[in-house]
């Protein structure tokens, strides 16, 4: 299975879910061997094995420092260098600071910002060697408002990835190495199906001017774009798709 057929090897966290799946499938379809990885083994087989050739699903705890390492390593071992990393991989709380546990509050920072740092850590090395690489985080526009329905921990966590991706973007333009983040609000998944209470859908369909939440879709299609070669000039930067609801 050595770097089949020599495409340009894309990773995606929180690959099982509605977002994750999206962007796999795009970056799959603009012909990237894409590595599928989540802690849903079941759900992340499925969705690899409908995609066909050149996708791989791999189980991964994003919070484990080792194994994330070793997954990297594996992975670049079989399939060739990483080029394309996408931070995905996220769990929503809703709880604000005094309903917020310390429990709470380490699980979502783990998963959320250490996830994204381990995997950027595992994969830059290669990428400043190659001379090209594309990581991108999936921040939320509760990082820029403070958190209109999310809790603090998942705020946080957001923002602080946000001042991550700065960091990195600063340390690795000049290897040919890009590093920015999307800020989506409300896609259609089940933080906002099942998370929010019916009257709180309604009051945020008010509120956004565009009148909907935005579909996984469009998420995939700016993640797919920042990947390319002709995004080379944009880095550093948090891009906002929340349909008119935050303007900055």
């Amino acid at each position: 299975m050595t770097n089949i057929n020599q495409k340009p090897v894309a990773l995606v966290t929180g690959a099982a879910g509605v977002l994750g799946e999206a962007v796999a499938r795009r970056l799959h379809a603009g012909g990237r061997m894409v590595v599928l990885l989540d802690v849903d083994e079941n759900s992340l087989q499925t969705i690899s094995e409908s995609m066909g050739e050149s996708a791989v699903a791999i189980k991964l705890d994003v919070s484990d420092p080792q194994a994330v390492a070793s997954v990297c390593e594996d992975i670049q071992k079989n399939y060739g260098a990483i080029q394309i990393l996408v931070n995905n991989a996220g769990i929503l709380s809703n709880n604000k600071a005094a309903q917020t546990s310390d429990e709470e509050w380490r699980r979502v920072l783990s998963i959320n910002l250490d996830g994204a740092f381990y995997l950027s850590r595992a994969c830059l090395p290669e990428m400043k060697t190659g001379g090209f690489g594309r990581i991108i985080n999936v921040c939320s526009l509760a990082m820029k408002t403070g958190g209109l329905t999310a809790g603090t921990a998942y705020t946080t966590s957001k923002g602080a990835m946000g001042a991550m991706t700065f960091s990195l973007a600063r340390e690795s333009a000049k290897f040919g190495v890009t590093v920015n983040g999307i800020a989506p609000a409300y896609i259609n998944t089940p933080m906002v199906t099942e998370q929010l209470t019916e009257e709180q859908r309604q009051k945020l369909l008010h509120d956004i001017p565009v009148g909907r939440f935005c579909e996984a879709d469009e998420v995939a299609e700016l993640v797919y774009y920042l990947s390319r070669p002709i995004a080379g000039f944009i880095t550093g930067e948090i891009i906002d798709i929340n349909g008119g609801l935050h303007l900055d």
